[in-house]
């Protein structure tokens, strides 16, 4: 099995939606653009994914929506190291069709309260729900391993939920501990790295919002 020596995941630029909320009541959010700014942050991010991979080969991911794809194209990779396939499975979580932006404020004020790994959107996803496909795209994502040729590099550019639910996946964390995390900002990276152990460690940790905390303790 060829694992490679490198999982990178990186969240998109800043969006519109990111910006301005109220975007999201004219535009479906799969359709939503990057900002300037996000493409500068983009931009940035590439620079340093370039200086990580020097001339190795990348296999990457990325999710359906248009601000992945245009992150992934700020990063300005060799195409002719990468090899780039559509990922469903890592698409941001489904909050709805069209979205009401204060009736999102109170389903997100109700998920606060609830618990964002088990509360559901009307009409949407619950965490659990992405837990469970990002965690059959990690199944896939092994059988890839098998190739002899494998690449000794992934990326992934995906959400920042999608995110801590594949790091909560690999490395088993809890979901009291998932709770306790936030997302990583636009355009940040998080990175898997092999050990001569043979297992991957993450180089630098999620930011801690408070100290998990099971649902159970308060019941």
């Amino acid at each position: 099995m060829a694992r490679p020596r490198r999982i990178v995941l990186v969240r998109h630029g800043e969006s519109t939606g990111n910006a301005d909320d109220s975007v999201y009541e004219r535009e479906p959010d799969h359709a939503l653009a990057l900002t300037e700014r996000g493409w500068r942050q983009a931009e940035e991010t590439g620079k340093r994914l370039r200086e990580v991979f020097g001339r190795e080969r990348v296999s990457v991911y990325v999710s359906p929506y248009r601000r992945t794809h245009e992150t992934l194209r700020a990063f300005h990779l060799d195409p002719d190291l990468i090899r780039v396939r559509e990922e469903p499975r890592l698409r941001e979580q489904d909050w709805g069709n069209w979205q009401d932006r204060d009736d999102v404020r109170l389903q997100k004020a109700y998920r606060d309260a609830y618990g964002h790994f088990f509360f559901r959107f009307p009409q949407g996803e619950s965490g659990a729900d992405v837990y469970d496909r990002v965690g059959g795209f990690l199944e896939s994502l092994f059988r890839s391993f098998e190739a002899p040729d494998h690449p000794p590099n992934v990326l992934l550019v995906t959400h920042g939920l999608a995110m801590r639910l594949f790091c909560m996946r690999w490395f088993h964390w809890t979901v009291a501990e998932f709770e306790s995390l936030s997302n990583p900002g636009n355009a940040e990276v998080r990175m898997l790295v092999l050990g001569e152990d043979g297992k991957y460690t993450l180089d630098r940790p999620f930011e801690r919002w408070r100290e998990p905390v099971p649902y159970w303790a308060n019941g």
